[in-house]
C-alpha cells in the first residue's frame, strides 16, 4: 500500500465528520498482538521470517470533539529470521529482525447510532500515520561456499501506516475506558543492511549490502482511556402528570329591585357556598355584585357594592375568613341578560359567589 493511497483514503473520510461521536480531550492507548512480515529479497538474497512475531504500540492522543483524533505513537515489532537464501540456495536461518519507531497518526471515529449501535458501546475508526522506524537485524549468520557472513546492522527509514480498528466501550466498569481491536499495516522505505564477511575468502556474487522491502501486518488488542469522557446520556424522566384544575363553582344570589338585604333563600344559597368552600378546600372565593339598568350607572355601581358586601358578611358569619374573600362590584356593566337602559331585569340584580 503506497503513501499516496493512504492520503487518498484519509480524504474520503472528511464527508462523515459531522456524524461522528466526539472523543474530546486527552487519551492514552496501548495494544499488543501479532506481527506478520512477508518475505523480502534484494540482489538475489531472500529473507523470510518465522511468523507470527510480536507487536506492541503505545499512543498518547487528543480528541477534537468532532470525530477526529491525532496521536503520537511509539511502536515495536519483532520477527525471528527463519531463512536466508542466495539465488534459491539456503545460506542461513538465524537472527532477529526488530522494527521500532515513532509515528504521528490521524484517525477518525464513525458514529453508527443511526444503525442502532451506540458509540458508547461500539465505534469503528480508520486512521493513517507517518514517521520513522528503525530497522534492526541482529545476529543473522550466513555461510556461502565455506565463507562466513553476518548481518548486524540498523537503518532508520521513513514509515507509513494504515489503521482499521474498533472500540468497545467499558464505561460501565470504568468511565472513559474502551477495549480496542485493530489491524495495522506498517511499511517503510527499503532499509539498507550491510553484509560483513566473518571468515574465509570473499565469494563472488555475494553483495556487500541488501535493501529488502519492509512491510508488516499486525493484529492488536488493547485498551484506550479517555481522561475526559463525554457524560452519559441523560435518561429522560417521565413528565409529572398534569392535574387539571378543578372547575370553578358558581352560586347566584338574587335581590329584589333596589334592595341589598338578604332573603331567607339568599342566606340558604350562601350557606351552601360556605359549606362547599370548606369541603373542597377552595383557594379563593370571589364575590361579585351586579345591578340591572333601571337606575343611573353611578347609583347601580354603589348598589352592586352594597349587595356584594352583604353576601361577603354572611359568608364570614358562616365561618369563612374575611381574607379569603375577594369582593368586586360591576354595577350594570356585566348583565346576565342584556337589556335596554331603564329595564328592570330580576336576573341582573344578583351577586355571584365563585369558588376557585
Amino acid at each position: 500500500m503506497s503513501l499516496r493511497r493512504l492520503l487518498l483514503a484519509a480524504s474520503l473520510l472528511a464527508p462523515f465528520a459531522a456524524a461522528a461521536q466526539p472523543v474530546e480531550g486527552l487519551y492514552l492507548g496501548a495494544g499488543a498482538g501479532l506481527n506478520f512480515a512477508p518475505e523480502a529479497s534484494d540482489h538475489g538474497v531472500r529473507l523470510s521470517t518465522r511468523d507470527p512475531g510480536a507487536a506492541a504500540v503505545l499512543s498518547l492522543g487528543w480528541g477534537f470533539g468532532n470525530g477526529w483524533r491525532a496521536e503520537i505513537e511509539g511502536n515495536y515489532r519483532n520477527n525471528e529470521i527463519d531463512r536466508l537464501s542466495l539465488n534459491g540456495t539456503r545460506i542461513g536461518g538465524s537472527g532477529q529482525y526488530d522494527k521500532y519507531g515513532v509515528m504521528a497518526n490521524l484517525l477518525f471515529d464513525f458514529d453508527l447510532s443511526s444503525f442502532g449501535l451506540s458509540p458508547r458501546t461500539y465505534q469503528p475508526y480508520l486512521g493513517i500515520g507517518g514517521g520513522y522506524v528503525w530497522n534492526d537485524i541482529r545476529n543473522a549468520r550466513l555461510r556461502v561456499g565455506g565463507s562466513g557472513y553476518r548481518i548486524e546492522d540498523t537503518d532508520p527509514q521513513f514509515a507509513y501506516q494504515a489503521i482499521l480498528g474498533s472500540a468497545f466501550g467499558l464505561g460501565n466498569m470504568v468511565p472513559g475506558l474502551s477495549l480496542t481491536a485493530e489491524y495495522r499495516f506498517l511499511g517503510t522505505l527499503d532499509p539498507k543492511f550491510n553484509l560483513t564477511r566473518t571468515s574465509g575468502p570473499a565469494v563472488p556474487g555475494v553483495p556487500g549490502s541488501i535493501e529488502p522491502s519492509n512491510s508488516n501486518h499486525s493484529v492488536l488488542l488493547g485498551l484506550r482511556y479517555a481522561f475526559n469522557p463525554p457524560p452519559a446520556p441523560a435518561v429522560a424522566e417521565a413528565p409529572a402528570p398534569v392535574t387539571a384544575p378543578a372547575p370553578a363553582r358558581t352560586y347566584l344570589v338574587f335581590f329584589d329591585w333596589d334592595r341589598a338585604d338578604l332573603t331567607e333563600r339568599a342566606r340558604q344559597i350562601i350557606a351552601d357556598a360556605a359549606a362547599a368552600a370548606r369541603r373542597v378546600q377552595t383557594t379563593r372565593i370571589e364575590v361579585a355584585g351586579h345591578a340591572d339598568r333601571s337606575g343611573t350607572p353611578q347609583y347601580n355601581q354603589r348598589l352592586s357594592q352594597r349587595r356584594a358586601d352583604a353576601v361577603a358578611n354572611e359568608l364570614v358569619r358562616q365561618g369563612i375568613a374575611r381574607e379569603e374573600i375577594a369582593v368586586t362590584a360591576f354595577g350594570e356593566t356585566k348583565p346576565l341578560v342584556p337589556t335596554a337602559d331603564g329595564v328592570r331585569e330580576p336576573q341582573n340584580r344578583r351577586v355571584e359567589i365563585i369558588l376557585r
